[in-house]
């Protein structure tokens, strides 16, 4: 089932890319130690006991992920496994691979022509006097 699985996500995010989507996935990678501080916080707060439970099962979690990379991270489509334990740092390395995509895209405001500009010089001019 996995195996199909995979495939399909992989089709499906090639054919994004086909029709010029650009595809960033981040797995925000926090420690065990980091996830039982913010669990013990958690658990204060509102009393998660399900989420304290699922963490008995955090290598399991991690077999599966890494599976889950390996067969879903191309070239077109890769994963930014990302250290989450500090949330400045996490933001900072996400805004960094966020702001080498667009700069990537060489992103300009479109040339117009004279005859585009007395267009929208005179439409401009028509809604001003709109009341």
């Amino acid at each position: 089932m996995w195996k199909r699985r995979f495939e399909e996500i992989n089709n499906f995010e090639k054919h994004l890319v086909n029709n010029g989507t650009i595809i960033l996935k981040f797995f925000l990678n926090v420690s065990k130690e980091e996830q039982k501080e913010r669990f013990f916080v958690l658990t204060i707060a509102r009393s998660a006991i399900n989420d304290a439970k699922a963490r008995s099962f955090w290598d399991d979690y991690m077999s599966v992920y890494e599976d889950m990379f390996n067969h879903t991270s191309t070239k077109y489509a890769p994963w930014y496994i990302i250290p989450a334990d500090h949330k400045w740092f996490t933001r900072l390395v996400v805004a960094g691979i966020i702001y080498t995509q667009l700069k990537e895209l060489n992103l300009k405001y479109p040339k117009v022509s004279k005859e585009q500009h007395q267009e929208l010089l005179n439409a401009k001019e028509i809604l001003e006097s709109q009341k």
